[in-house]
């Protein structure tokens, strides 16, 4: 079951005895646990009826006995489990031992007074344990970050239902700033949607304006405009992050790394590799492959080779005293423009 479709589900259905929420986009994560607060209130039940268990300290012992607790003054109870790593094949030390084989048992037979809900925000679960099994087989929602056409489709929805507009450039901007992660522009709507007013416009200017730019994202830009073979930007950026107190050295390591997923990306593209096959592979977010896929196409191989084998030099020389760093970071942009624009 999808988000939307969980949130009706909670808001307006009867509730199911047992609910598992996988995925890790905390945004979508904190609409279920509100909607389930508000469903409280909404069929008048006590807070007493309340409790969360964290599991890296409680037992699920506990869990089970407070699910076969009869409701005070109410028809049920809430039980939030937090933390359930024993859905996980990760190894953890100093957590209590986990009786699964009495939650499978329970959940044979779950009790409709008490609606228990497993909050498993983890990257992956451990599908091959039965524990797990037997919680996939209840009502599970997703709640996994969206992709970009669904984050899209989102947050449009979102600003057109507040009666305001956004052009395609600011949409587009607003996105990469906050780095295609829903959670992040959620943050940063609202400023947005204040400062634009009722049935106003959130302009390019007001996202340049209002949301901050992170350094990996002047990183990027610096990218841009060294393959673009623009030697004034270039070095204006360059400039801006040195008077704001970065330090050469830690723009040399990012620019690397972009470089290396340049370079990634035009080998894997090379052999046949598509986008999510790509992102999969190098375990980065798929727009930063889109991104990547897009710079890649304008250059041959042999020279995102070269610029990569030059960082990597310049980075040698200056920790080992042979260069100034920022005559080297200078020059690396000056001779690859140079180069860019022959």
């Amino acid at each position: 079951m999808n988000t939307q479709e969980a949130l009706q589900q909670i808001r307006n259905a009867p509730l199911k005895p047992v609910y598992l929420v996988t995925g890790t986009e905390d945004y979508l994560i904190q609409e279920i646990r509100q909607a389930f607060f508000d469903r409280m209130k909404k069929d008048d039940l006590e807070e007493l009826n309340f409790m969360a268990f964290d599991m890296e300290e409680n037992s699920l012992g506990a869990v089970i006995d407070e699910a076969e607790t009869l409701p005070f003054f109410g028809d049920y109870r809430l039980i939030f489990v937090e933390k359930p790593y024993f859905l996980t094949g990760e190894k953890k030390n100093n957590v209590p031992e986990q009786d699964t084989v009495g939650l499978i048992e329970y959940l044979k037979h779950p009790l409709d007074t008490s609606i228990i809900v497993f909050w498993a925000s983890y990257p992956k679960l451990d599908a091959r344990k039965k524990i797990t099994k037997a919680l996939k087989k209840t009502t599970t929602i997703d709640a996994a970050a969206l992709q970009e056409r669904d984050l899209r489709n989102f947050l449009q929805r979102y600003i057109s239902n507040e009666n305001v507009k956004i052009s395609k450039e600011a949409f587009d901007l607003f996105l990469r700033l906050t780095d295609y992660d829903l959670s992040k522009a959620m943050n940063e709507l609202e400023k947005l949607l204040l400062l634009a007013g009722s049935e106003g416009t959130i302009t390019l200017q007001l996202v340049q304006d209002l949301v901050p730019k992170t350094l990996e994202h002047n990183i990027f830009e610096l990218t841009e405009q060294i393959l673009k073979g623009d030697t004034a930007k270039a070095y204006q950026t360059y400039k801006e992050l040195h008077l704001q107190g970065e330090e050469t050295i830690k723009l040399t390591a990012i620019l690397i790394g972009q470089i290396r997923l340049l370079l990634q990306t035009k080998l894997l593209q090379k052999i046949g590799y598509q986008q999510a096959n790509i992102a999969e592979t190098l375990g980065v977010h798929p727009y930063r492959v889109k991104l990547a896929l897009q710079q890649v196409a304008k250059f041959p191989l042999d020279l995102l080779v070269s610029m990569y084998d030059e960082l990597v030099e310049n980075d040698y020389e200056v920790k080992t005293g042979q260069a100034d760093k920022e005559l080297n970071f200078q020059l690396f942009i000056l001779k690859t423009t140079e180069k860019i624009k022959k």
